[in-house]
């Protein structure tokens, strides 16, 4: 019997190979990881600048006069079906976080910061879309809102503030 070898491959394809798919694979590990993070530690805050989602890759200020916020409420997801996500088209949506663009059984594209589906605040905006935010106390969150758009009586344009 005869032995012939083959010629080892010059290694470099497989070396770059091997190191695009390990830079992947870190990029998505860290990735998930923040998405994990911020399932518990996403933030609404409210400022003369807007409102400010922190959290995910999904985060943004939306300055408060693109906010319509005489349509603003309060919301259980429970028993408003129109509004319950159904599709998400560019989000992130892990256990009972939900963020980022969905698109609402009604048909309505919304930006949603979810955690919990009974206390959220639903905002219209002026830009085609609406927000869903959860929050631990929606009416002050509400109030803050108005009393930031319009001034410290809570109104704008001479309305009260939205109730529930």
């Amino acid at each position: 019997m005869q032995v012939f070898p083959i010629p080892p491959a010059s290694g470099r394809g497989i070396l770059w190979f091997f190191i695009v798919i390990i830079v992947v694979l870190i990029g998505v590990t860290l990735m998930l990881g923040w998405a994990a993070w911020s399932t518990r530690n996403s933030r609404a805050e409210v400022s003369p600048a807007g409102l400010k989602l922190v959290g995910d890759l999904w985060g943004r200020t939306i300055p408060l006069d693109r906010l319509e916020l005489d349509e603003a409420r309060i919301v259980d997801l429970r028993g408003e079906p129109d509004l319950v996500p159904r599709r998400r088209t560019m989000g992130t949506a892990l256990g009972d976080y939900s963020a980022g663009w969905f698109r609402l059984r009604g048909g309505e594209k919304a930006l949603l910061y979810l955690t919990d589906r009974r206390r959220v605040v639903y905002i219209p905006t002026l830009d085609g879309y609406s927000l869903l935010v959860s929050q631990g106390d929606p009416r002050r969150f509400l109030d803050a809102l108005h009393e930031t758009a319009g001034g410290p009586d809570g109104t704008t344009d001479g309305n009260t503030t939205a109730g529930e």
